[in-house]
């Protein structure tokens, strides 16, 4: 059984339809006692950081996200739920902090490119031991929609990366069961939902 977060922001639909299309029980909450009660968490977004920082504390989602990460519990964070996982956010007028998981800073592209970064991108893979890249090339392509992209401090925890004009690290996992890529893998066709069955085969029937 697969929990995904809803804070009001997203493509929660296309997100909750690609599990369902693998085979996956799908459970969307905004309730923080449901989180604290999920055994996997999905956190899937689209939209302004501030507004989604502002919403995750209203609802007191941001304590229990992070206590579910805290505990090793397995999580997927999604665009938006990738970004907010690192200390700051370049995004942020009011220098709200992100959710303080990883250190390290997400930067705007730089003034030279087009933005947002919308289109399919290739991964170059650092950690082929990482569970989620079984059946995934090293260049496979994936769909991107981003104006920003993640500097983690620690680039143990990088397991690829992606040129566009910058080299970013484009998917993170801590070694365990702590994955976020920055790409839409729900909307990545054939090499997302083998990301996705990958996740659920590991962790969705627990």
């Amino acid at each position: 059984m697969i929990t995904v977060v809803d804070y009001g922001m997203g493509n929660l639909k296309s997100v909750i339809k690609a599990f369902e299309h693998i085979g996956a029980t799908v459970i969307l909450t905004s309730k923080a006692s449901d989180i604290e009660k999920a055994h996997a968490i999905v956190l899937p977004g689209v939209g302004a950081f501030d507004d989604c920082m502002r919403t995750l504390t209203k609802k007191n989602l941001d304590t229990a996200i992070r206590r579910h990460i805290f505990r090793g519990k397995p999580y997927l964070g999604i665009c938006l739920g990738h970004q907010i996982l690192f200390d700051t956010h370049e995004e942020s007028r009011k220098h709200i902090p992100g959710l303080g998981i990883f250190p390290g800073t997400v930067r705007r592209f730089p003034d030279d490119l087009k933005v947002p970064h919308m289109g399919w991108n290739q991964l170059k893979i650092y950690r082929k031991k990482c569970p989620l890249f079984n059946g995934i090339e090293d260049g496979a392509s994936f769909y991107f929609v981003h104006s920003y992209y993640t500097e983690p401090t620690d680039s143990r925890i990088v397991a690829a990366r992606t040129d566009y004009g910058v080299n970013f690290a484009s998917m993170i996992w801590d070694g365990a069961r702590m994955y976020s890529m920055q790409f839409h893998p729900e909307k990545s066709q054939n090499a997302g939902l083998t990301m996705l069955k990958n996740f659920h085969t590991l962790y969705g029937q627990k």
